[in-house]
């Protein structure tokens, strides 16, 4: 199989298309919604595409996905996107699977899970240590785990095992304003499309919402790289996680 990993959309329909188009010029069997694609300022017109893909989506839960459907969805704009798609989509997000598993050409056995394979939220970025990849890692039964949650591309080997960060298509923190993504099969291949930042960032404007609007810039400067890192290792400390 020939995959295309497209994680953590939040909402963000003018990269979504984008990368949809670049996908369609490619073979893929599948399209691996890696979670997370909703969260954003188009939940409605965001989820509207992807489930018109059909059954070639396989779709992942991820951290917001979760948040939106539990009973805490308060801040941010989880209780916001929850309105936006109704009952019945939140129910559809709350029932989806933690991870797919697939045998992707050249990669073998890969398991897609959102953040690590034991948990939606878990934190690793570049700068997280061999060691502490190694530990996440021990038990897992696969050649290749490919997630997001971090929204920084990434490569690397870990006991034999190859990590693969597939960045994110909506809200990237890559030193670039692009929609990050990954084809897989037979090897790697991390891509970044051109979209159209501008209507993103006005997208983000119109929701009204501070914890929204805020994200606008981000389309116009594009944030460091390092400095996420740097930032999500922190609060990777803060919760005992290093």
């Amino acid at each position: 199989m020939r995959i295309a990993a497209l994680y953590d959309v939040h909402g963000n329909l003018p990269a979504l298309e984008a990368v949809l188009a670049e996908v369609e010029r490619e073979e893929v069997d599948a399209i691996v919604l890696g979670g997370d694609c909703i969260h954003g300022p188009q939940p409605e017109e965001t989820l509207r595409r992807l489930r018109a893909l059909g059954e070639r989506a396989l779709w992942i839960r991820g951290n917001t996905d979760r948040l939106i459907a539990g009973d805490d969805a308060s801040d941010e704009l989880h209780t916001w996107v929850a309105a936006q798609i109704g009952d019945d989509e939140v129910a559809f997000l709350d029932s989806l699977p933690l991870t797919q598993r697939l045998e992707v050409d050249g990669l073998g056995d890969t398991l897609f899970c959102h953040a690590t394979p034991r948990n939606d939220e878990e934190i690793v970025t570049p700068l997280t240590s061999d060691d502490r990849l190694n530990e996440i890692l021990q038990g897992v039964k696969a050649s290749t785990v490919v997630v997001g949650h971090t929204h920084m591309q990434e490569d690397r080997t870990i006991g034999g095992i190859r990590w693969v960060n597939a960045g994110s298509v909506g809200l990237p923190y890559e030193d670039d304003i692009k929609a990050f993504w990954a084809l897989l099969g037979p090897d790697v291949e991390l891509r970044r499309t051109p979209f159209d930042a501008e209507a993103a960032a006005g997208a983000f404007e119109a929701v009204g919402r501070e914890d929204a609007v805020r994200f606008a810039e981000n389309f116009r400067t594009a944030p460091s790289r390092r400095e996420a890192a740097e930032y999500f290792e922190e609060i990777a400390a803060e919760r005992g996680e290093r």
